[in-house]
């Protein structure tokens, strides 16, 4: 026996099947959309690190030729580097250099963007204004300004122009450290005062441990730059090889080997990269953290 439907049942089908598709079909394809793009992007990203890890596993002969796949595995390309290049001399370096400047950053930056968010005085905002400016300049304009002072201290060849300058402060870290400690309550520094406590007690008490992820972000921030950092240390170190850093010597490595040993640069190259990719994936979420925190509050 047939069975009729209601007229509005059968009418609301039909309005379904003819009508826009429903809305969780539009978010299931607008997701999958934003997923093949972003898997796209990771893709185009990946390719040329893939690349580095093929050419490092290369043998000689195949290093030589256009070829961008290894046909044969060659593991020995890292202990060959380690035997052939002071590989652990340079790292010291440029952990020297990278953990020195860190600590710089942060132990000097700190009280200067408590004192322009924290504390009323005059002229505040032109102290501001005139950080924010030092920021605009491009490294290379003022290069050879330092370069004279630098040469007057004695300090060229050596790692001093990269790490000493470091501890008066940095413009960005600043800047960042400020919009996060502005958004801290003023009422907790207000109690504090009352309780007798002095601006010295009240940065290191109370807004040093809530500004824990905007410390964590700055000190990330230079120590990734420190470390990837190129022109600053291939300009002050000069012909001293002896006070170089990785990226330095990893870009002299062929010459010094006086041919084109591609894999073994590669191979260097990546046992480069492995501390800092270890840091990231033990420090992401501080780093993330840091990132959003002082992006939105500020």
């Amino acid at each position: 026996m047939a069975v009729s439907l209601p007229a509005t049942l059968s009418g609301s089908d039909a309005k379904t099947r003819s009508g826009p598709p429903r809305r969780s079909t539009r978010r299931f394809l607008v997701g999958v959309a934003n997923h093949c793009v972003a898997i796209a992007l990771c893709a185009a990203l990946l390719v040329p690190f893939l690349f580095i890890i093929g050419m490092a596993l290369m043998p000689d002969r195949e290093a030589l030729g256009n070829g961008l796949i290894p046909h044969h595995l060659e593991w020995g390309n890292f202990s060959r580097v380690l035997h052939l290049f002071p590989f652990w001399h340079y790292l010291g370096n440029t952990l020297l250099y990278s953990v020195l400047s860190t600590v710089g950053v942060v132990v000097s930056s700190l009280p200067v963007a408590y004192a322009l968010a924290r504390l009323q005085w005059r002229g505040r905002e032109t102290v501001m204004l005139v950080i924010l400016a030092t920021m605009m300049l491009p490294t290379a304009v003022t290069s050879v300004s330092l370069y004279s002072v630098y040469v007057n201290l004695g300090w060229i060849g050596t790692l001093k122009p990269l790490i000493v300058p470091l501890f008066f402060g940095d413009a960005f870290s600043i800047f960042l450290l400020r919009q996060f400690l502005r958004t801290i309550p003023e009422d907790l520094s207000d109690a504090a005062r009352v309780d007798g406590a002095g601006d010295l007690r009240i940065m290191l008490r109370i807004i040093v441990p809530l500004a824990k992820p905007a410390i964590a972000a700055v000190a990330l921030f230079n120590f990734l730059y420190t470390w990837n950092d190129f022109f600053t240390p291939l300009v002050y170190t000069g012909n001293n090889n002896g006070a170089w850093t990785l990226t330095v010597a990893l870009s002299q490595f062929t010459t010094l080997q006086r041919g084109s040993l591609y894999n073994l640069q590669m191979a260097g190259t990546l046992l480069f990269m492995a501390p800092i990719i270890v840091l990231f994936f033990f420090a992401q979420r501080a780093f993330v953290e840091g990132v959003t925190l002082t992006g939105v509050k500020g």
